[in-house]
């Protein structure tokens, strides 16, 4: 099997509301394992946790995440973002405006000085996304 680079997406208690957004924003499967389901904590409170989510879509866009354990402290995300990037620019942009669903748009989706359509979304998850459409040149 090939080394594989999978972004690995951490939350606050609300992992298994983010996948089932992501899964409406990227289709294809979602599979979500709880902390009580691997036996991974004896935290009565952490028992309905998500310990382990996988997004697969159909499409080879595929991330994982997880919510943060009670005894870790937990993080927000800062200095990393997710990159969605092609030439669909119907897809692309289809992202863009659902992922921004609760959102906010740090940047307008439109031709950025490199001549592609770019944009940037941080979800309602705080999660920050890039979105570049590779545009035709002529």
């Amino acid at each position: 099997m090939k080394s594989v680079l999978n972004p690995y997406l951490g939350f606050k208690d609300n992992a298994r509301e983010a996948f089932e957004f992501y899964k409406t924003v990227f289709g294809g499967k979602v599979e979500l394992h709880t902390f009580e389901e691997y036996h991974a904590s004896e935290d009565l409170a952490e028992m309905k946790k998500i310990m382990h989510a996988t997004l697969t879509a159909d499409n080879g866009i595929m991330f994982m995440g997880a919510d943060t354990p009670n005894s870790m402290t937990y993080e927000k995300p800062a200095g990393i973002s997710m990159s969605l990037s092609g030439d669909d620019e119907a897809e692309l942009s289809g992202y863009y405006e659902k992922l921004l669903e609760g959102g906010m748009a740090p940047m307008p989706f439109e031709v950025a000085p490199w001549g592609d359509k770019f944009g940037m979304v941080v979800d309602k998850f705080g999660i920050t996304w890039m979105v570049n459409v590779t545009l035709k040149k002529d």
